[in-house]
Parts: C-alpha cells; sequence; structure tokens
C-alpha cells in the first residue's frame, strides 16, 4: 500500500556567522523546539545567555517572512516552531601573546542559527495535569495518624507514672526500719566499751 504523504509548508529564517559556538546555540533553540510562537518569545526573554537575543532576532525574521507571504496569510500567534538548530560556521583563528616569546591560538567560533515555523498545535511535552492536584489527599491522612501515635503514647506512660511513686516509696521504709535497728546495735557496743574503761581505770 502507498501512502501520500501531504507536504507541510514551512517557513524559515536564517542567521549566518553569528558570534557565538554552536554549542550554546544548541542549547537554547533545545528549549524553544516544538514551541508556539508566544511561548518561543517568553522563554526567549527570560533565558539569561546572551545568544538568546540573536535567536530571538531569528524567530521574529521567520514570523515576519509567514506574516508578509501574500499565498499564505497566516497570523504569528498561531505559528509553531518546527525546527530550531545551529549550525557550526567558520572559526577566526587570532593570536596573544604569552611568556618567553611564545604566542597562544585565540579560536573565535561562529554558527548559523536556523529556525522554520509551521501552522498547527504545539508539540511542546508539557504536563497537562496540574503538580498541586496529586498532594492534596495527604494532609487529610496525616492528622489521623498523629492522633493514634499520641494515643499510643499517653497509654504506654500511664502505667508509668503509677509505678514510679511505689517504687519510691518502698526504699524510704526500709531506710527508716533500719536506722533504729543500727541504733540500737551501735548503743550495747558503746556500753561495753565504757564499762571495760571503768574496769582498767579501778584496776
Amino acid at each position: 500500500m502507498a501512502a501520500v504523504m501531504e507536504e507541510r509548508q514551512i517557513v524559515r529564517a536564517q542567521a549566518r556567522w553569528v558570534h557565538s559556538s554552536a554549542r550554546k546555540a544548541r542549547l537554547v533553540t533545545d528549549l524553544i523546539r516544538g514551541r508556539s510562537v508566544p511561548e518561543a518569545r517568553t522563554i526567549l526573554a527570560f533565558s539569561s545567555r546572551a545568544v538568546a537575543q540573536d535567536v530571538e532576532k531569528v524567530l521574529r525574521s521567520a514570523v515576519a517572512n509567514a506574516e508578509s507571504r501574500p499565498d499564505l496569510h497566516w497570523s504569528g500567534d498561531e505559528l509553531v516552531v518546527v525546527a530550531a538548530y545551529a549550525d557550526e560556521g567558520p572559526t577566526l583563528k587570532r593570536w596573544r601573546a604569552r611568556a618567553r616569546g611564545r604566542v597562544a591560538r585565540i579560536r573565535k567560533r561562529t554558527c548559523h542559527i536556523t529556525i522554520e515555523l509551521a501552522q498547527g498545535g504545539a508539540i511542546s511535552q508539557a504536563p497537562s495535569v496540574p503538580a498541586m492536584a496529586a498532594p492534596e489527599p495527604e494532609p487529610i491522612e496525616e492528622p489521623a495518624a498523629v492522633e493514634e501515635t499520641e494515643a499510643v503514647d499517653e497509654t504506654v506512660e500511664a502505667p508509668e507514672a503509677t509505678e514510679e511513686p511505689e517504687a519510691a516509696e518502698e526504699p524510704e521504709e526500709t531506710d527508716e526500719s533500719k536506722e533504729p535497728e543500727e541504733a540500737e546495735t551501735e548503743s550495747p557496743s558503746a556500753e561495753a566499751e565504757a564499762e571495760a574503761s571503768t574496769e582498767e581505770s579501778d584496776r
């Protein structure tokens, strides 16, 4: 079976010899690929990379090319970034003086930035469900678990509180009972020593 493929109309814009390395430009073009034009403009406006300004210029040029074509009659807000890539351009070789009469090479790299637009929905992979929808049932279960642990702690602490006074009272009674016995045992020995001393003095 022969499948009939419909050709998709694409509008492109390219900036050549941009003074930036292709690697740095690809980090920005990867962010806007598959996004709608308004979303891509927002991402580039808040990007902290310097090459984002050059990518935004190419995006505006591609939108202007699409809107100015009389056979298409496209609106810029309805377009999608189908392709965005950066190819390596020529590298300018420069030299810098170093110690002991030596020289060091300076490589000033360039790149070619290309953006292609087409009509259609955004192809971004952003999640449709909000991130805060999942954690809603969790706070309902947490208070019940806390109350159960508090009840268990109270039941465990209650017998300990009743046993402590009994253990503290028992040694006190034994100490009081032992004190008079010790006093009684000590008193006869003292009397015996006193009698022995008096007998020795008499002799």
